[in-house]
């Protein structure tokens, strides 16, 4: 074999090898934003939406899951579930009379069951990050809680918008309540 033979065999062999690799990464970079995007859904386009493009996003989304498996989620015991449920039960009751004092007592309500099941306390933003590991299928809803809550704080949302804001923190405060406290 020649030696100009031979270096046209060394450079076929190299450029498959990189073809192969840039393969491989695009494969795996797909399948990470497939994955990526079942568990997330929504929350997954926000994320794009904010981050300005699909990998900035997606290690993000990566980060929450790193400090997601650093946090000692656990289940609620019993008693306290029922004390859950019996004070939730209570504050729908009170939407009748008090809406606005009711949106009110359901984020608290949502942020009490949050930190008894061991997710940190922080600000809106944060907490809505680190549930939205184990509860993407409601966290959009609330996101949308949270909006018409600080609208009633100003005294701009209207009745109708504090019974979905009521709907809304329900969805999330029930898995809260009803999580096994295994992570998904």
């Amino acid at each position: 074999m020649s030696t100009t033979a031979i270096i046209v065999l060394v450079v076929v062999i190299v450029a498959v090898l990189v073809l192969a690799a840039i393969v491989a990464m695009t494969m795996r970079q797909r399948a990470r934003s497939r994955r990526l995007r079942q568990r997330y859904g929504d929350e997954y386009d926000l994320m794009v939406g904010r981050a300005g493009n699909r990998r900035r996003a997606e290690s993000e989304l990566q980060r929450r899951e790193q400090r997601r498996q650093e946090m000692d989620i656990r289940p609620l015991e019993p008693g306290a579930r029922a004390a859950f449920a019996e004070d939730w039960r209570r504050t729908q009751e009170e939407f009748v009379d008090r809406p606005v004092e009711a949106v009110k007592r359901a984020d608290l309500l949502v942020v009490q069951v949050m930190k008894a099941r061991g997710y940190p306390a922080g600000d809106f933003e944060q907490q809505a990050r680190d549930v939205s590991v184990d509860h993407a299928s409601v966290i959009k809803e609330y996101r949308a809680a949270h909006k018409i809550s600080a609208r009633n704080d100003d005294h701009r949302a209207t009745t109708e918008e504090l019974r979905q804001a009521m709907k809304h923190y329900r969805a999330l405060f029930s898995e809260l309540l009803e999580e096994s406290g295994s992570p998904r």
